[in-house]
């Protein structure tokens, strides 16, 4: 077994099913999918660490994977199932993406920054990740062609409200993501019905904050 290889079964050993993850589906995809791969070389030894790991291209916006324990919450509390499509926002180089196309149907994954989304596209070409489409737009715009789906996950925090996004959800789908619009910053689920919408809590979390989606500064005097 190669040294990845290992650090990839700690990670899911150690990190994953410690955290209440039970969905083998999941676990099997996070057995699967190099991480490593999504991680500039340079920062090929940090990519199975218990943090939010910077894949920025240089002199860019600051862009992160997401640690795997919140990662793999999120995708548990998504129950996506086969069929489902799914839409990645703020994909960054693509990693959560990787890990939801082995459990959906399709996946779109949205990405702000340029070279990052150029990034992720090529790897997931390279990976064969057939059902995955890369596409560079602004968290807050979701998909920009306005396309609806089964699940969204929000690669990162918001602190904001994601109205629109919810919107592309269709009827029984589900948003995941964190919620940094009041302290301290959850985790958080959103299921439309209809025209409907209902959130629940699901656990304390932090991420960072998504291009795009950042908190409005306060007015002061």
């Amino acid at each position: 077994m190669s040294a990845f290889a290992t650090a990839r079964q700690k990670m899911v050993d150690g990190q994953v099913r410690t955290s209440d993850v039970t969905d083998h589906r999941l676990l099997d995809a996070m057995l699967t999918v190099p991480r490593e791969a999504f991680v500039p070389a340079d920062r090929q030894g940090m990519a199975y660490l218990d943090l939010d790991l910077d894949v920025s291209a240089a002199g860019g916006v600051k862009r992160y994977l997401v640690k795997p324990m919140l990662t793999a919450r999120l995708l548990q509390a998504a129950e996506i199932k086969p069929t489902d499509r799914v839409l990645v926002v703020g994909c960054a180089t693509g990693y959560a993406a990787a890990i939801a196309a082995k459990l959906a149907a399709q996946v779109t994954a949205t990405e702000s920054e340029p070279a990052v989304e150029a990034d992720a596209r090529q790897l997931a070409a390279k990976l064969g990740l057939a059902n995955v489409t890369v596409k560079l737009a602004s968290a807050a715009v979701g998909d920009p062609t306005d396309q609806h789906y089964d699940v969204i996950l929000l690669n990162g925090a918001t602190g904001v409200a994601v109205d629109g996004l919810c919107r592309q959800l269709e009827n029984g789908g589900r948003l995941v993501g964190v919620f940094a619009t009041s302290k301290p910053a959850r985790a958080m689920i959103v299921t439309r019905s209809h025209d409907d919408f209902g959130a629940r809590v699901l656990f304390d979390a932090t991420a960072p904050i998504l291009p795009g989606l950042e908190p409005v500064p306060a007015f002061t005097f």
